[in-house]
C-alpha cells in the first residue's frame, strides 16, 4: 500500500487535515457551532465553481469563499462568537438565523455558478462539482499533498495558540469579557480557522461529508476525555485514526470511495464512545 505514490500523498494530506479537523472540531462541539461548520463546508462548493468559471485555481475560490462566509457569520451572529453562555441568554436563535441566511445564500451561489460553468465547459462542470462535493484525496499530487499538510498544521498551531482564551470565552463568555478577553475577536478568528480547514478538507472528504470528520471524532472525545486539552488531543487522534482506517479500507476495496470510508469509520468511533463513556 505504501509503495503507491498516490497512497503516500493521501496519507500525508489526510493526516494533517484530520488532525486539524479534530482540534477545531472539539471547539466546534463545545461552542455549539456544528451548524456553522456545516454551512462553511458547503461554502466550498460555490467557491470552487466560481474559481473554475473564472479560469483560476479552484483552491483560490475554496479559501476565499469559506473565509469570507465565516466572517459573514461572525458579523451577523452574536452567540456564535461567545459560546454556550450566550446561548443560555437567548442568542442562539440569532445565530441560527444568521447561519441559515448565509447557508441559503451559499446554495444559491452554488446553483448559479454550476449553471454558468456548465454552459461553458460541458462535462467538466459535473466532474468539478463531484470532486468538490465528495472529495478526491487519492487524486492529490505531491505538491498538493504537502500544501494540504502545511495548511492543516498551521490551523492546529493557530487553534492551540488561542486555545486557553478561546476555552475561557466559550465556557464563561461574560466573565471572560469582564476580565478583558476579546471574546468577539476570538470568535471571528476561530470561525476564520474553521473556514480555512473547511476549504482544505474539502479536497479530502468533500463538502457534503466534511461535517462527519469535523464533528464525530470531536463529539466522541467530549464523551470520553476528562480534561479540555486531553479532549482536544483525543479528538485529533480519533480523526487521524478514522482517516488512516478509511484510506486503508478504500485501498483494499477499490469500489469504496475514500471519503465515505473515512466518515463511516468516524461515525463508528462516535457510537463506540457511548459504550466507553
Amino acid at each position: 500500500m505504501l509503495g503507491q505514490e498516490f497512497m503516500r500523498n493521501a496519507l500525508l494530506a489526510g493526516t494533517f487535515i484530520a488532525l486539524a479537523c479534530g482540534v477545531i472540531g472539539w471547539f466546534v462541539v463545545l461552542r455549539g457551532q456544528v451548524f456553522a461548520g456545516d454551512a462553511l463546508s458547503h461554502a466550498a462548493f460555490p467557491g470552487a465553481l466560481a474559481a473554475a468559471a473564472a479560469g483560476i485555481d479552484q483552491r483560490v475560490g475554496l479559501f476565499a469563499a469559506t473565509i469570507a462566509f465565516a466572517a459573514g457569520i461572525g458579523v451577523l451572529g452574536r452567540g456564535a462568537l461567545a459560546g454556550r453562555g450566550a446561548r443560555a441568554s437567548g442568542a442562539e436563535q440569532a445565530d441560527d438565523t444568521a447561519i441559515g441566511i448565509v447557508f441559503m445564500f451559499i446554495l444559491g451561489l452554488g446553483v448559479f455558478f454550476l449553471t454558468r460553468f456548465s454552459l461553458s465547459s460541458g462535462g467538466v462542470a459535473g466532474i468539478q462539482a463531484a470532486h468538490t462535493l465528495f472529495g478526491s484525496i487519492f487524486g492529490l499530487a505531491g505538491g498538493e499533498a504537502r500544501l494540504a499538510a502545511a495548511v492543516g498544521l498551521a490551523v492546529v498551531v493557530g487553534a492551540l495558540a488561542i486555545g486557553r482564551p478561546l476555552l475561557f470565552a466559550s465556557v464563561a463568555p461574560e466573565v471572560a469579557a469582564a476580565r478583558g478577553v476579546p471574546t468577539r475577536l476570538l470568535g471571528i478568528g476561530f470561525l476564520a480557522l474553521l473556514g480555512v480547514i473547511a476549504a482544505e478538507a474539502t479536497q479530502a472528504v468533500g463538502a457534503l461529508l466534511l461535517l462527519g470528520l469535523l464533528a464525530a471524532p470531536a463529539a466522541a472525545a467530549h464523551r470520553i476525555a476528562r480534561s479540555p486539552f486531553g479532549g482536544i488531543a483525543l479528538a485529533g487522534l480519533l480523526a487521524v485514526a478514522a482517516t488512516w482506517g478509511g484510506l486503508a479500507l478504500a485501498y483494499a476495496v477499490p469500489s469504496l470511495p475514500p471519503s465515505s470510508a473515512i466518515v463511516g469509520i468516524a461515525v463508528v468511533i462516535f457510537y463506540a464512545s457511548t459504550v466507553l463513556a
